[in-house]
């Protein structure tokens, strides 16, 4: 990958160059809109025909059925199994500790305030198909959905012409997936959005997909809630002279391997730690079955940063705001109070980043293309929705009406005012 060695203000702004690029997407916008709206009013008939052109699938039916999620359940390797109830503990216990409760204030006399929590009625879990398949993203979606306590949860998983990936049913029957549906693509989200014959609409989608499933998730957004719009997958460490460049650089492809737009990113004051991760990456990317989409992502988008101390390399990290961030300092948790913009932090030489993808128990599903800033990992609240409530006496609505009337007719909304002034007025 390419080094970069300078000033903090112009790596800064190298940074911004790399990580603020704004892909010219027409075509893909213009493609979704008209898949969207045909699905929106012919339903199944759009979807297998979708199906038929892009997955190369003729569909007789979209739903799969419990006995094949039954069977697949039985095919898949014992060990796969154990490893995925073993995740699926340790999220399930992280994701607990989110659950948050509703509220009721009575200490003002004659008021009552308070908030009422509630889960959504049904969700909907996009799960990628393609070129890998991600049975952990599953449990990373599904088990706060239910923690939270929605009733109907509803994973679409693009077709396959050799069936569906038996570990993946596996994980939606261990997760607790109520149906499962054979679609992919911006049908998949048309569908949840606005339902169809065989599809019942939901009330938010989650879950990752290629820009055509991140860009339907932008135009249905408000038909329906979403949880994000996800890019392609980034990591960054923050590393000095004590790290082994054969972890670092083997952390940095772990990442990189997803994606030819990956973004793996080391931020170093070691001029050292940062040649020799990258003689590291050259070699170990050579031994990927996936060599070249991480040498993609490595060429296009990663690089690495020296900078002149540590407090530096967390400056230049915040303006990054990577979905992944590893620390690989001595006392590592000692620097979290410097991380202001990350999706998921892994403190420490031992904790690489697949153990967060897979069984640490914190969410995968996160902010990438520096929306670190303003977005949050998937969680139990992405899955609840708030309700306020007041109640009133008679008097103490007359306490406050003055105040109440006036602000309305700061407004110029008289019937505002009326309104409160109407509980008074004599009969």
């Amino acid at each position: 990958m390419q080094i970069i060695e300078d000033s903090l203000d112009q790596l800064l702004k190298q940074v911004a160059i790399r990580t603020n690029k704004v892909a010219n997407r027409d075509a893909v916008e213009k493609s979704v809109r008209e898949i969207i709206a045909n699905v929106a009013e012919n339903g199944d008939a759009a979807i297998k025909d979708y199906e038929k052109k892009f997955d190369n699938v003729d569909l007789d039916s979209l739903q799969v059925s419990q006995a094949q999620i039954d069977q697949a359940y039985a095919n898949t390797d014992k060990k796969v199994i154990d490893a995925l109830n073993l995740a699926k503990r340790n999220i399930t216990s992280f994701h607990q500790m989110e659950v948050e409760d509703s509220f009721v204030d009575a200490k003002q006399k004659g008021v009552i305030r308070g908030e009422k929590i509630v889960p959504l009625a049904a969700v909907g879990v996009y799960v990628p198909g393609g070129t890998a398949a991600y049975p952990s993203s599953i449990l990373m979606n599904v088990i706060p959905a239910k923690i939270a306590g929605v009733k109907r949860v509803v994973m679409v998983t693009p077709p396959q012409t050799d069936g569906l990936n038996q570990a993946v049913l596996a994980a939606a029957k261990i997760a607790g997936v109520d149906e499962i549906y054979t679609v992919g693509g911006a049908q998949a989200i048309a569908s949840l959005a606005f339902g169809t014959e065989t599809i019942p609409r939901v009330d938010k989608i989650t879950g990752p997909g290629n820009a055509y499933v991140a860009t339907a998730k932008k135009q249905v957004f408000g038909q329906v809630d979403i949880d994000m719009i996800a890019g392609p997958s980034e990591i960054g460490v923050i590393a000095g002279s004590e790290a082994v460049p054969s972890q670092v650089a083997a952390d940095l492809l772990s990442q990189a391997e997803h994606d030819k737009m990956a973004r793996p990113i080391l931020v170093t004051d070691d001029r050292q730690l940062a040649d020799n991760v990258s003689a590291e990456m050259d070699r170990q990317v050579k031994l990927l079955p996936r060599q070249e989409i991480a040498q993609a992502a490595m060429d296009n988008e990663g690089f690495i940063a020296v900078v002149k101390d540590i407090d530096d390399a967390f400056t230049l990290m915040n303006a990054v705001a990577p979905e992944h961030l590893e620390v690989q300092l001595p006392d590592a948790i000692s620097y979290l109070n410097q991380i202001q913009n990350a999706g998921s932090v892994f403190l420490g030489f031992s904790a690489s980043e697949p153990v967060g993808d897979y069984v640490a128990g914190p969410n995968h599903i996160l902010p990438t293309g520096g929306t670190a800033r303003f977005f949050s990992p998937l969680g139990v609240q992405d899955f609840m929705k708030r309700t306020q409530f007041v109640s009133y006496t008679r008097s103490a609505l007359k306490k406050e009406a003055d105040a109440i009337t006036t602000l309305a007719r700061v407004e110029g909304l008289e019937a505002h005012a009326r309104a409160i002034e109407s509980r008074f007025d004599s009969k």
